[in-house]
């Protein structure tokens, strides 16, 4: 292994401040053009081929464009709106984490708390992907993490393992991967070989349908490169044959006597140039190398904005245009950021520095700085700016059956944060409002709407059911009775209270109650704002 010293990564690093110099134009002389035809035409090789063999070594030493693709903590309160264009500019992202469920080993879970179907419940995960995927966007689902269990960790058996990564996939509609694999999951060997063979039955089965499966792997590095259970984890993958895009180097909480804590920049960039020279060995020693710098397409990179978890390093707003020249000069293929839930900074009125939190950097910068910064990749793909609310007239039925929550209903006050369906799509109120219809306000840019679009339902929604706050077991509503304050009612099998004294008007069974009602609904729905998420984060 190639050791980068620190004062070579400091010069590299402030190398990249300069531009790079223009290639020396040709020097040739007639004499020695007519020499060369002569070699040529002795040689028998036309000058065709010589022409084309010299641009086929220009195209393949060319480097990929980096891309940008920040990771989302899914699970995390409150949740990040990253199907939005305003909440995430740069369309892509890894959704983090799947990981075990801890009560059934091999069933995926969202961070250990929601089921697939639950996150489509609690989260509304598969209409907020879907969304995403309407503005231009990729998401990519993540597994592993550091704070909870990989599936290859506790599920021991491989048919119900490659059965839960396929799960995962189809559910999304993933063709990109990533496995996030650190702590005790980088050391586990019998885990990484069950993961290598799920992966490629995976990739078989998704192959029968005319599917590509790209597989990233996620490991620690030190400004020395991959450690040796990192090099274990990637040749098992190689050896076994999946179908490896790449390895991403999380260059991140370097730790003491790193360097990093004076100069970010310059253990992340040694971290970048170890971990090159590691890849383009393993890709060689698979047989699966290349042209000269192909290792570069192999190789991604990972910061955590602002303040490290080892809390002396920051990277800052600094190192990420730095490492926009770097990415942009090599051909990374991929650079990533943990998380896009951390792009603000801290301190509402008055910015907070040096605070480790999972919702703001730490270090001063603006709004979704970092990410903008990024967006600077040539690879990268910015968002659609999509209507977030249409004005355009639609013909689409609301039914009650297939919609996970309420159905709008102009009567009805809603306060901030109920959900309701409306003409196809799920939205959410960012402040009160009565009347305004969710697909009836203004575009984005111009004044802000009261509602949120969350993005379509998903086809397989079913309808929800009313959770009673009160016991059924009430006398039927009669239109010929006078009701007064505080007594209750049922009707249509739902029960209700009296807010003042009324005769011969019916409750109407819609949610939230209608405020001019003299009925209050003693039953709750899905989608209320005291209908809060338990997850806490994923972890990193």
């Amino acid at each position: 292994m190639v050791v980068i010293d620190k004062l070579e990564a400091i010069r590299q690093s402030a190398a990249l401040e300069q531009p790079l110099p223009e290639p020396p134009e040709p020097q040739l002389s007639v004499l020695r053009v007519l020499a060369l035809l002569v070699i040529i035409a002795a040689s028998g090789v036309g000058i065709w081929q010589l022409v084309s063999a010299r641009s086929s070594a220009a195209l393949a030493k060319s480097p990929v464009h980096a891309a940008f693709a920040p990771y989302v903590d899914v699970t995390l309160t409150p949740t990040y709106q990253f199907q939005l264009p305003a909440s995430d500019p740069v369309a892509n992202a890894y959704l983090g984490f799947i990981v075990s469920r801890p009560q059934a080993p091999c069933q995926p879970s969202w961070g250990g708390y929601y089921s697939l179907a639950g996150a489509d419940q609690n989260l509304d995960l598969q209409a907020r992907v879907a969304q995403l995927r309407s503005s231009g966007g990729d998401p990519m689902v993540s597994f592993g993490g550091r704070d909870n269990s990989e599936l290859a960790v506790s599920c021991t058996s491989a048919a119900k393992l490659s059965a839960a990564y396929l799960a995962v996939i189809q559910h999304y509609g993933s063709s990109v991967v990533d496995f996030d694999i650190e702590g005790a999951a980088l050391v586990n060997l019998p885990a990484a070989r069950r993961r290598a063979v799920a992966l490629v039955q995976v990739a078989h089965r998704l192959a029968r349908s005319h599917r590509a499966l790209r597989v990233w792997l996620t490991l620690p590095v030190s400004t020395h490169g991959l450690t040796p259970q990192g090099l274990a984890q990637v040749r098992t993958m190689l050896s076994d044959h999946v179908p490896l895009a790449g390895v991403n180097v999380m260059a991140m909480d370097f730790g003491p006597g790193s360097g990093a804590a004076r100069n970010m920049f310059g253990a992340v960039s040694a971290a970048i140039a170890s971990s090159h020279r590691q890849v383009e060995a393993l890709w060689h020693d698979a047989g699966r190398s290349g042209a000269a710098g192909a290792a570069w397409a192999h190789l991604g990179v990972t910061v955590m904005l602002g303040v490290n978890d080892y809390t002396a390093e920051r990277f800052t707003i600094a190192d990420a245009r730095r490492l926009v020249k770097l990415a942009n000069h090599d051909g990374i293929a991929r650079v990533s950021a943990w998380s896009l839930n951390r792009d603000s900074e801290c301190g509402s009125a008055f910015p907070v520095t040096g605070t480790l939190s999972n919702t703001c950097s730490g270090v001063i910068q603006n709004g979704l700085q970092f990410t903008r910064i990024f967006s600077g990749l040539r690879g990268t793909r910015t968002a659609r700016l999509v209507r977030q609310i249409s004005t355009a007239p639609r013909e689409i039925t609301d039914n009650p059956a297939t919609s996970p929550y309420p159905i709008w209903n102009s009567s009805s006050a809603y306060v901030t944060g109920y959900k309701v369906v409306w003409q196809g799509d799920i939205y959410q109120a960012q402040w009160w409002s009565q009347g305004t219809a969710p697909n009836v306000a203004s575009a984005v840019g111009t004044a802000p709407a009261p509602w949120l679009l969350i993005g379509p339902v998903p086809s397989h929604s079913t309808g929800f059911q009313p959770e009673l706050l009160a016991s059924t077991n009430q006398p039927q509503w009669r239109a010929g009775v006078a009701y007064h304050q505080g007594q209750r009612v049922e009707f249509k099998g739902l029960p209700y209270q009296a807010r003042w004294y009324s005769l011969g008007t019916q409750p109407v069974d819609l949610l939230p109650g209608d405020p001019n009602s003299p009925w209050t609904p003693l039953f709750s729905a899905p989608g209320e704002p005291n209908d809060t998420g338990i997850g806490s984060g994923a972890g990193r």
